[in-house]
């Protein structure tokens, strides 16, 4: 592909969560500080939420690597599940005995002695759930009633969920209040801001190999690509890989405005908005000279 073209190691803008590729956004650091922060301290109920491509499962990953040794983790990265198929989920991350998992009453014993267990080894436990807008009621409602395990001190067992944007819709549900009032910290994620947009790029180029003295994205692509993507960092991986490979199909050594254009016409997931190119890039230019004028 256009690794050797562009001097580059791999490729720098899959869609793959890779933490080494994480760049330190406001919104995305603030929260993984503030993660940090709350789950040494022991505390019960954490929410991220954001749109979708916004980071959420890289920032998921980045605070599984992270988590030191003195914590034990419990990770469910696809959350459909029934309450009774999620209390087997949590079992078997935790470590019960297979033999506890078919009778639910053992079930329940046999998580809150692991728990107990593990407490006693000096281990905090966090459990951590992707996708979470996906678990139905019931199920939202077993993870309330684990936080109801602990000790006179300290809560045996943390919660951290990460979410698209319809989590928060469905916590102000009546039905789901008592576990709106258990989350003691909430964030949602922002997408990338145009003054954030060529030093993500140069990040992702750089950890990727690239050592070249200029940008390898022409100011009118960076412009075409923010315009386009709206921030969303997924969408901008996607576009920026497609136009790496338009240009090196051209034998191209920069990423020019027509190779951005290529790849928009070529991603479904793109809005397509019909108009001739010298009016876009007109367009483009006067919306990135008034975003960067205003730093947001």
């Amino acid at each position: 592909m256009y690794r050797e073209h562009f001097s580059l190691n791999e490729p720098p803008f899959t869609i793959t969560p890779n933490t080494h590729y994480f760049y330190k956004l406001q919104s995305h650091q603030a929260a993984f500080n503030v993660l940090m922060i709350h789950l040494r301290n022991g505390e019960g109920f954490l929410k991220i939420t954001g749109k979708v491509g916004s980071g959420k499962t890289l920032l998921c990953r980045l605070l599984l690597e992270k988590l030191g040794d003195n914590f034990f983790i419990a990770y469910i990265p696809n959350p459909d599940l029934e309450a009774s198929a999620l209390r087997k989920s949590v079992a078997m991350e935790l470590g019960v005995p297979k033999e506890n998992l078919d009778d639910q009453h053992k079930l329940l014993s046999s998580i809150n002695e692991r728990l107990v267990q593990l407490h006693s080894e000096g281990k905090r436990v966090v459990l951590v759930i992707d996708e979470a807008q996906a678990l139905p009621t019931e199920s939202l409602e077993t993870l309330r009633l684990f936080t109801n395990l602990e000790t006179q001190t300290t809560k045996l067992l943390q919660i951290v969920l990460f979410g698209q944007s319809e989590l928060d819709v469905r916590l102000n549900q009546k039905s789901l209040r008592q576990l709106k009032q258990r989350i003691c910290f909430s964030h949602k994620l922002s997408l990338l801001k145009y003054a954030e947009l060529n030093a993500y790029l140069q990040h992702r180029l750089t950890m990727a190999g690239y050592r070249g003295p200029e940008p390898l994205f022409t100011f009118s692509a960076r412009l075409y690509l923010f315009y386009k993507s709206r921030g969303v960092p997924r969408l901008i991986n996607i576009l920026c890989h497609k136009a790496l490979m338009c240009a090196f199909g051209r034998g191209k050594i920069k990423v020019t405005l027509s190779d951005m254009m290529a790849s928009v016409k070529d991603t479904e997931s793109v809005t397509k908005i019909k108009i001739p190119m010298m009016i876009g890039l007109t367009l483009a230019t006067v919306v990135g000279f008034a975003l960067f004028y205003w730093r947001i």
